[in-house]
């Protein structure tokens, strides 16, 4: 997923370079069904008032079948403006057996759930994809469904956001040109974009999914949901308490420091949820166990990993590295680095593309290849529609430059590119509201138990947001992973199974358990183990064509990541 697309999710800012203990959610009675909440008049109101669409499923995409449906831009007024869902599904390949639908989200805010429900042969267990109909419900505004438009036109757009094609802004013309876009944008969403902008807050999506799980038939929602995704598995649970039978979180935003606080409001939302500090661990992290591996292990190993690391940034700095004529500058390798620590072969990938670098900066050749093209991001409008009606965020714009200083000293690499993304929710440049946005409480007691997967090294959702997550429910159970990149599921038999478990028989994980995966560095470079890793399709930045085009896996083929 192209960088600002990738600085969404979250994570709790903790001691950053420390390698982190296993941490239980506070423990939580057998009982608390009995005790469980209810879903709250208003919200029963507001979804029972909307009569349930009849989906006209058509075959599409050559295994998959699809849908759409009219819900309401607004759910105080059900019988006034409309805007249109689309959903995707894959049938259940034993509809004997159909335990019912289990509705996926790939997180953003931005990404196609339509696309993952389309490639969910590659990504779900067998087990899975037997007994569910993987339903992808687009988000409004995102995806195939009706989409959000800040401006007129792509040539509008891209001169207006001609100042943003960069990672983060280095030094003082960049900043200005990057203040004046987001103000662009801000504007734009709060006047063009009006009014799907402002009614797409995350509050939104979850009482469409409400409606969506009456139409495809199910008496009870099932939900896996990644990333951003988890924000919104963790929305629906507190506003509908006692209407899902199980839902999965994988990658953890706390939906508290994702919306803020009074007391937090005027602190940059990364200063709330920490990626920053959570991908600066990670790169420590592989970095010091490159250095532990050797040479002969990993091609960065030579010297001090974390010095030279430091020595390719610096002098990125000063003087950007030319590569066939075109310039490598320190925020897009910082961006590069960034998108390369999200797969679960990060160690890999960030090694070799230091490795190349460090090469190029010393009159070598790369034997690879740089790894990563860091590109402009053309998902802005939705992402910062969903952000920015979502939460609280600082009053000024004119701040954020202080802001960004601040924000990189706490993480010295990655902490401008996290804390300029949420630049256009500045008060006084993005006007647009969703009076219906949900703000909280997100300590509901559910009915049913929802399963919180972290992983220790995640670059996106730091491990502790998930820990925060499972203490802050009132019925919670915590699976930890020590796998590299975002997301846990794949990463080993231990979390796959713990998640599948769970999402087809409600069977939780041990309290504690924490599982292992793959270490990196554990065989040497002339093997081709570490170092050629079969290319697989990036399901985040595909389109359908693409997920189409490459075809189903063969039955027997392992599962990928989302990243």
């Amino acid at each position: 997923m192209p960088l600002l697309s990738r600085l969404v999710a979250a994570g709790l800012a903790v001691s950053a370079l420390l390698s982190p203990a296993p941490v239980q959610a506070a423990a939580h009675s057998s009982s608390s069904a009995a005790r469980s909440a209810v879903t709250g008049e208003t919200e029963a109101r507001r979804v029972g008032r909307v009569a349930t669409p009849k989906l006209h499923w058509y075959a599409c995409y050559g295994w998959a079948q699809c849908a759409t449906a009219k819900v309401p831009l607004d759910y105080d007024h059900p019988y006034g403006a409309q805007t249109t869902i689309a959903l995707l599904r894959v049938r259940a390949t034993d509809q004997k057996h159909r335990i019912g639908s289990l509705f996926v989200n790939p997180g953003g805010p931005g990404a196609s759930a339509t696309n993952l429900a389309l490639a969910a042969p590659s990504v779900f267990s067998q087990s899975i994809l037997e007994r569910f109909d993987i339903v992808g419900m687009d988000p409004r505004g995102i995806g195939s469904s009706d989409p959000v438009n800040c401006f007129p036109d792509t040539g509008t757009q891209t001169k207006a956001l001609k100042g943003m094609n960069v990672a983060f802004p280095v030094g003082a013309a960049e900043t200005k040109a990057y203040l004046t876009s987001v103000r662009t944008l801000a504007h734009g969403c709060s006047t063009t974009g009006r009014p799907l902008a402002g009614s797409m807050s995350t509050a939104e999506v979850a009482r469409d999914m409400e409606v969506m799980r009456r139409a495809v038939g199910d008496s009870k929602l099932n939900y896996f949901g990644f990333s951003y995704g988890t924000a919104l598995g963790q929305y629906y649970a507190n506003m509908f308490p006692d209407r899902f039978r199980v839902i999965a979180v994988d990658g953890v935003i706390n939906p508290r420091n994702w919306v803020g606080t009074a007391r937090t409001q005027n602190t940059v939302q990364d200063v709330r949820l920490g990626s920053a500090v959570g991908a600066e661990k990670a790169l420590h992290r592989i970095l010091t166990l490159c250095d532990q591996a050797g040479t002969a292990k990993c091609e960065f190993a030579a010297g001090n990993p974390v010095a030279r690391f430091a020595t390719i940034t610096a002098a990125l700095k000063a003087k950007p590295l030319t590569i066939q004529g075109e310039k490598l500058t320190y925020a897009a390798f910082i961006g590069a680095v960034l998108s390369s620590l999200y797969g679960q072969d990060a160690p890999v990938q960030v090694t070799g593309l230091a490795a190349d670098v460090w090469t190029l900066m010393h009159g070598g050749a790369a034997s690879t290849g740089l790894r990563r093209a860091f590109a402009y991001d053309n998902s802005l409008d939705a992402y910062a529609s969903v952000m920015c009606t979502d939460g609280r965020h600082p009053a000024h714009l004119a701040n954020w430059p202080a802001k960004v200083a601040k924000a990189s000293a706490r993480a010295r690499y990655f902490g401008a590119a996290w804390a300029w993304a949420s630049a256009p929710c500045a008060r006084d440049a993005w006007t647009v509201r969703d009076e219906d946005a949900y703000t909280g409480p997100f300590t509901r007691t559910t009915k049913n138990t929802v399963l919180v997967v972290g992983s220790y090294w995640d670059p996106a959702t730091n491990y502790y947001e998930a820990v925060g997550s499972a203490n802050q429910l009132g019925n919670a159970r915590l699976l930890s992973s020590n796998n590299f990149g975002h997301t846990a599921y794949t990463s080993s038999p231990c979390v796959t199974k713990g998640i599948d478990n769970y999402l087809l028989h409600k069977t939780l994980p041990a309290k504690g358990t924490v599982c292992t995966a793959t270490q990196p560095f554990t065989t040497t470079l002339d093997t081709g183990t570490d170092s050629a890793a079969t290319p697989k399709l990036n399901l985040l930045t595909a389109t359908k064509a693409d997920i189409v085009a490459a075809g189903l896996p063969a039955p027997d083929a392992p599962k990928q990541g989302l990243y």
